[in-house]
């Protein structure tokens, strides 16, 4: 399962951008893919992309900050990479972002850190704020419905649940493709917050789902929140199915949940474009090894042994390209996760539960 949607990021209004044969500069002729011309080199969109400014301007002058990141965004898709205005304009995005919800918990790793040391500090952040998942998930149920309004999403989520019906019975389908579709939702409202333009998720029997990015994160620190979004969303459907087991003892639900958790697990897989993947990328080589030490602490906890394979995939991502800036926030919720899904993918369900 990968990124996010199309219909819940914000509507961006259509701005004509002119792909004129010739530069109104210095009217040197110009191939339709050009940014810059390559004779004066003037910036093929200038006008668009002063355009595009204002409006971003305004809107962060409004407070609609969703808007003002799609505006930019779209200003950078008009930009050769090494224009002056690209650093300006990341910059502008990382505060941007930064400023909605989805920062809060590096603000208040570092406190932790200091009471706790860095390990257990942002282990204990992450499970505080965990008693937040369930109104979390009750504020977000007219998202979720909404959704569905997509109609490749729910003919293809259809269609999944058919092929997993065949193969499981229709109670157990249902709850699986309901499970994926909430992980999904979570990559479509952390994109959402970023305002990045994506497809809407689309369904594949036997992968889970998918979701094209139209633009892309503008930080590997984006890019985490963005990927590991979708196993937060995955683990508080899990505990919502947990929850319901525990009330009605129904086998099934404890079926769901636990095959939930471990595909929720699997994604943390730090391997390629997986959720795991995409936090890892924010992650120094020191935090790195520390998320490997911590996923062979809770291998020994829970002895699942999907761990033993994220602690290798992790291994090998250790000795590649790091940042040199710390995510203790990445860190935090990617071993908060690892930890409560391992625990719930250990759960214990009758056989009767098929």
């Amino acid at each position: 399962m990968r990124s996010v949607e199309a219909q819940a990021c914000p509507a961006v209004s259509s701005i004509p951008v002119a792909r004129g044969t010739t530069c109104a500069g210095c009217g040197t002729e110009l191939a339709s893919a050009l940014l810059r011309c390559p004779a004066c080199r003037r910036l093929v969109h200038a006008d668009t992309l002063a355009q595009l400014a204002a409006d971003a301007e305004r809107h962060e002058r409004a407070g609609q900050r969703e808007d003002a990141l799609a505006r930019w965004r779209q200003a950078l898709e008009l930009l050769p990479a090494d224009a002056a205005q690209v650093a300006t304009i990341q910059q502008r995005i990382g505060v941007l972002g930064k400023a909605g919800r989805g920062e809060g918990a590096s603000s208040r790793a570092p406190e932790f850190a200091r009471r706790f040391g860095p390990a257990l500090g942002v282990l204990l952040l992450v499970l505080w704020k965990a008693k937040f998942l369930l109104v979390f998930a009750l504020t977000k149920a007219k998202f979720l419905v909404l959704g569905l309004t997509k109609t490749g999403t729910l003919l293809s989520m259809l269609a999944a649940a058919g092929v997993y019906w065949t193969l499981w019975g229709w109670k157990f389908a249902l709850g699986i493709v309901v499970s994926i579709y909430v992980h999904e939702m979570g990559h479509v409202a952390s994109l959402r917050h970023y305002g990045i333009k994506a497809s809407a998720p689309m369904f594949i029997p036997g992968i889970g789902a998918i979701i094209r990015l139209h633009q892309h994160p503008a930080t590997a620190r984006e890019d985490a929140r963005v990927g590991l979004a979708g196993p937060i969303w995955g683990l508080g459907a899990a505990l919502a199915a947990y929850g319901i087991y525990l009330t009605t003892h129904a086998p099934i639900w404890g079926a769901i949940a636990r095959f939930g958790a471990w595909v929720n697990l699997f994604n943390l897989l730090p391997f390629w474009q997986l959720d795991g993947g995409r936090g890892f990328r924010a992650l120094t080589r020191r935090q790195r090894w520390l998320a490997v030490g911590a996923l062979g602490t809770i291998w020994l906890a829970t002895s699942e042994p999907l761990l033993v394979l994220l602690a290798l995939a992790g291994v090998a991502n250790a000795f590649s390209h790091a940042p040199d800036e710390p995510d203790t926030g990445a860190l935090g919720m990617y071993v908060g996760l690892a930890l409560v899904l391992a625990l719930l993918s250990r759960i214990a369900v009758p056989v009767t539960a098929s």
